[in-house]
């Protein structure tokens, strides 16, 4: 397997096309649309591939969040995905590998939104699920989160029972 990290920009149009296909298969259960694409894209990517054949994805975008009344620079993880035919091989599991180095030497926080399918995954890896209440920034102040599953990789001391508020975006906030 190999493993490329490349910013959005050096992305090349074929690349974008296949990518966005991995994406589409692999939350074929749980669509993922257009606003997710959105999320994914303006950071840095990180690559698998077998044989030639892209295998597996996570994104690192820039955040900030807000732990109590502290913003931190967050390396937030997004559209974290490996092939159907491709799962339960390792490929999950390198691609963080990498996510967590970027994390760890560009940012304060590492963050992530998880499904239930991929949260345990990432508590083997040291990520811990937030234990205090979600906020999210918006146009008409700040309201309360919704009920993802948000976990983080600490770079730096936090405590994880204070509130957590991200940054306003189109679609999901978290």
């Amino acid at each position: 397997m190999d493993l490329r990290t490349l910013p959005t920009a050096d992305l090349t149009p074929a690349e974008r096309v296949e990518l966005r296909e991995l994406l589409d298969g692999a939350f074929a259960d749980e669509p993922f649309d257009d606003e997710d694409w959105a999320h994914a894209l303006g950071g840095l990517h990180v690559l698998a591939h077998r044989d030639g054949a892209l295998v597996g994805h996570a994104a690192v975008v820039g955040r900030q969040l807000l732990v109590g009344d502290r913003t931190l620079r967050t390396g937030y993880v997004e559209a974290v995905a490996v092939a159907p035919a491709a799962r339960r091989q390792g490929v999950a599991g390198a691609v963080m590998a990498e996510v967590e180095r970027l994390v760890r030497g560009g940012y304060e926080l590492g963050a992530l939104a998880a499904s239930t399918d991929g949260a345990a995954l990432y508590e083997a890896r040291g990520w811990t699920r937030w234990a205090g209440p979600l906020r999210c920034l918006t146009p008409v102040g700040v309201v309360p989160g919704d009920d993802s599953w948000v976990y983080v990789l600490p770079v730096e001391q936090v405590d994880p029972t204070l509130p957590l508020t991200c940054d306003w975006r189109r679609g999901s906030l978290f």
